[in-house]
């Protein structure tokens, strides 16, 4: 990789940065003014993460947990033996700096590094390459120095392959009212750094996405105060001791390419008083090239019969991950939200493996279990999938899995 691509890949870290939308809480007074504001830290502040890696290696970027916490965020480039590059939690967005090594058996170790120099924490764990996608992943054990308290974590990389200079980054709006008890934490990605506008479609789709779920909770929240003002013989109260009413919502990416970009948008609502909140998955697919979001029928030849046929592979996909000693998947419930009926089928994302299909909790599941998720492999589809449209390219590179179809 060229010292442009590396300049574009580092940049798309801010992105990534950006995105903690689900975890930040707005500290606006009383009025409902919201705020935006795009989240990256300088690209100076990641090549001095990337410690003395040269000029022209490529970055690998994660997304992950350390125990229960997630949103974790990580850096990476690899000299030889040589790992260096930081970390952060999109809740927090202090960069952790980190130094390590990686053995010929793929054992990993990393120490995390104050900008004092003193040794903060340390990652030890094992690298992986998914020989269907490429992608990489490191699991094992964080510590603290001198204690022998261990701490899972899991990374995964994210399929980002942006060229040409671009930038993604990560809108924030923030936004709270004391007299309707609410907080609002929201993200939606956008892309620049380009002379022309093939993103500008993009670009507003996100945005018009993130905004309209906004506009909804607040007029729902406006419309619950107004029924309790008009409510017979009832009594002003004190809400300051009530829990707040929520709207997070937060994305991951599933495949950032210059003609291709999956996301998946999780949405996390909470109204006072009720027993648990709401979550739930919205998707954003788009094709750079025809300007457009696509639709599910857009992957498929003409009277394709893909609904059958990706319904068949979630319900005995499903049905297998309900043998699980602990799952709370039954028969019924499986086959009346994973049925072949569109709406079943709203969630939905691109990835090199396949189509992922999020079903959101209730659907399949006892709301207990979340969300639950299926990967389609391109080969079960091959058949349908029309060669000219969106996924031709990733059949065309092999990147599709080729596994013997389930169906």
């Amino acid at each position: 990789m060229n010292a442009q691509r590396l300049s574009v890949t580092v940049l798309l870290l801010l992105g990534l940065i950006g995105c903690d939308g689900c975890n930040r809480k707005a500290t606006v007074r009383d009025a409902p003014a919201s705020t935006e504001t795009a989240t990256a830290a300088s690209p100076e502040q990641y090549h001095q993460a990337a410690g003395s890696a040269p000029s022209g290696v490529p970055a690998q970027f994660f997304n992950g947990s350390i125990g229960s916490r997630s949103g974790l965020q990580m850096k990476l480039t690899r000299v030889g033996d040589q790992l260096a590059g930081a970390y952060f939690y999109q809740s927090v967005g202090a960069r952790i700096d980190l130094k390590g090594t990686i053995d010929r058996d793929n054992h990993v170790t990393l120490e995390e590094i104050e900008p004092g120099g003193k040794q903060t924490g340390l990652f030890n764990g094992s690298w992986t390459t998914d020989k269907e996608d490429g992608l990489a992943s490191i699991a094992g054990n964080w510590s603290k120095p001198n204690s022998e308290k261990k701490t899972p974590f899991s990374l995964h990389e994210v399929p980002i392959e942006l060229t040409g200079g671009v930038e993604l980054s990560a809108k924030q709006l923030k936004e709270s009212n004391k007299k309707l008890n609410y907080k609002i934490a929201a993200a939606y990605p956008q892309i620049t750094g380009l002379p022309d506008n093939r993103f500008d479609k993009f670009n507003q789709e996100a945005k018009n996405l993130v905004t309209k779920r906004i506009s909804d909770f607040k007029k729902e929240m406006a419309d619950a105060e107004k029924d309790e003002a008009t409510t017979p013989d009832a009594s002003p109260q004190d809400k300051s001791s009530f829990p707040v009413n929520s709207l997070d919502i937060g994305y991951s990416i599933a495949l950032a390419r210059d003609d291709l970009i999956s996301i998946e948008f999780d949405v996390g609502s909470y109204a006072s008083g009720a027993a648990h909140g709401n979550s739930n998955s919205e998707v954003l697919n788009y094709d750079v090239k025809a300007g457009k979001v696509l639709k599910l029928a857009d992957l498929f030849n003409p009277a394709a019969k893909y609904l059958q046929s990706i319904s068949a592979y979630c319900i005995k996909d499903l049905k297998r991950q309900a043998k699980s000693k602990d799952s709370m998947l039954d028969d019924e419930t499986i086959q009346n939200g994973a049925g072949p009926n569109a709406q079943n089928y709203d969630g939905w994302t691109i990835t090199k493996k396949g189509l992922v299909i999020s079903f959101d909790p209730y659907q399949v599941a006892a709301y207990a279990a979340g969300k639950q998720r299926v990967v389609v492999p391109y080969s079960a589809l091959k058949e349908l999938i029309k060669a000219d449209g969106p996924l031709g390219p990733l059949m065309r590179e092999g990147s599709f899995v080729t596994q013997p179809s389930q169906l």
